[in-house]
């Protein structure tokens, strides 16, 4: 059949013969960016705890036996109790969708424990079940802010702090934390930072990656800070994931245990680092009021539905048997005595420092001198300028550890880029076996005076960053 272009002429011309149709000029479409991506895809960064797995496993495929100071996951089992929960759960096919907002068994759990360990009244109805303790950190910068607002965070801190600020839009505003300051900070650090375009600051006590531990006048003096200063809707994003893992008679406090805080904080906290369950992917947060929680508990329904159930009945019990407090002792036990061990032995190598950490279970050493020695600042400076902007001097030692020494460790940029020019820092994480670890602090007593080893390395140009 032959169809009639209908055009505006045709209402007041008649319509040619089908013979006298000239061929329809179709309109040129537009030509496509010559990319697959969106633009914000490119603006998000990394945890290169991870990214480095491959290379591990690269080495071990060639028969290296590499010692593992990279991720922060305990080497210890999931304990009997949980893991016979988990079970029990599965078993009663507890394996269905559930709440998004999590199983009230566990945010009733969660509420009480928060609740008496803080000091401050919690409902069930503030509690938001992600999986993990990751999530909760990019959906409050989503949700908070702005294109334009502020966030202020730790550096060095977690990596995610600062990844998702120019995805989402925000301002990265870095809180540097000194050595001389035995990585900590004050209300007097904070306080120039604060503007009125900041909507979200996070605190991570005890801290990744430097174990650092807040006294509660430390905090309080923070808080005096933001009450002066801070706009009402700012929220504080207290990470606490790793509140059970101290040493030494340290004491957890969350900042919104001070007064007038709790009506400004998101409590965060999980199950991989006390219980040793990374893989369970149990984390919550706490938040100021039930409003917020029902925004958070959207979110997860776009994008999780939920957290399986048999999981989150593991954690309730992870929480609230008196077998927990055991195996938590047991862990902190092992953490202690490695770290007092790799401190030890670190401040004996030429060229490094290492403070003892409060908490957590890494050691953030200066190798300044150890760059120095080996010749990395130098070759630093030598990099073309692409390889340069996501290098350091420390990124350098790193490679050459791990390539030549077969020791993973991670360096001081992974934990926060912006700013972090000239400082030589390494995480090592302790949580790996003791006698793994003796191993790995030998291998590290020998890179540091592998000078002609690091040149060659350096020469070979391979694995640099």
């Amino acid at each position: 059949m032959n169809a009639t272009l209908i055009t505006s002429d045709t209402l007041t011309k008649p319509a040619p013969s089908p013979d006298k149709f000239a061929p329809i000029a179709r309109p040129k479409k537009a030509k496509l960016p010559d990319r697959l991506f969106s633009d914000r895809t490119y603006l998000i960064g990394s945890e290169n705890a991870f990214r480095i797995g491959p290379q591990i496993r690269e080495l071990e495929l060639q028969g290296h036996k590499v010692i593992k100071c990279n991720l922060g996951e305990p080497d210890f089992p999931l304990a009997r109790h949980i893991a016979d929960e988990i079970k029990r759960q599965i078993d009663l096919d507890l394996t269905h969708y559930c709440d998004p907002q999590g199983i009230l068994p566990l945010r009733e759990a969660i509420a009480r424990i928060v609740a008496r360990t803080r000091k401050i009244d919690i409902s069930p109805e503030r509690v938001v079940v992600f999986p993990g303790g990751k999530p909760p950190i990019g959906l409050t910068q989503q949700t908070y802010c702005n294109p334009g607002d502020e966030v202020i965070y730790p550096s060095p801190g977690f990596p995610i702090y600062e990844s998702f600020t120019g995805y989402v839009g925000a301002k990265p505003v870095p809180l540097h934390l000194r050595e001389e300051a035995e990585f900590s900070f004050s209300g007097r650090d904070l306080a120039p930072l604060i503007s009125d375009r900041t909507r979200v600051i996070i605190l991570n006590f005890p801290s990744n990656p430097t174990g650092g531990v807040a006294t509660r006048e430390q905090l309080a003096d923070i808080a005096d800070v933001i009450r002066e200063k801070a706009p009402p809707q700012v929220r504080i994003y207290s990470d606490e994931i790793y509140e059970d893992i101290l040493f030494d008679g340290n004491h957890h406090h969350s900042i919104a245990s001070v007064p007038g805080m709790a009506e400004r904080t998101i409590i965060v906290g999980g199950v991989s680092k006390s219980f040793a369950w990374t893989g369970g992917r149990v984390g919550w947060a706490v938040f100021p009021t039930t409003e917020e929680a029902a925004v958070f508990k959207n979110l997860n329904i776009n994008y999780f539905s939920c957290i399986p159930a048999y999981n989150q009945m593991g954690a309730a019990v992870a929480l609230e048997s008196p077998l927990s407090a055991v195996e938590i002792a047991r862990m902190c036990d092992a953490f202690r005595e490695r770290r007092d061990m790799m401190v030890a032995g670190l401040n004996a190598i030429p060229g490094i420092r290492c403070r003892k950490p409060g908490g957590a279970f890494y050691l953030f050493p200066n190798i300044g001198g150890m760059c120095e020695k080996l010749g990395a600042i130098e070759a630093y400076k030598k990099l073309p300028v692409l390889d340069r902007d996501r290098s350091s001097p420390a990124t350098l030692v790193q490679m050459f550890l791990l390539w030549r020494h077969q020791v993973a460790t991670m360096d001081r940029r992974s934990f926060g880029s912006i700013g972090s020019e000239g400082q030589h820092y390494l995480r090592l994480s302790i949580a790996t076996a003791l006698d793994d670890l003796k191993i790995g602090l030998e291998r590290i007593r020998s890179a540091a005076s592998d000078v002609d080893g690091f040149q060659q390395f350096i020469q070979e140009g391979k694995h640099l960053c």
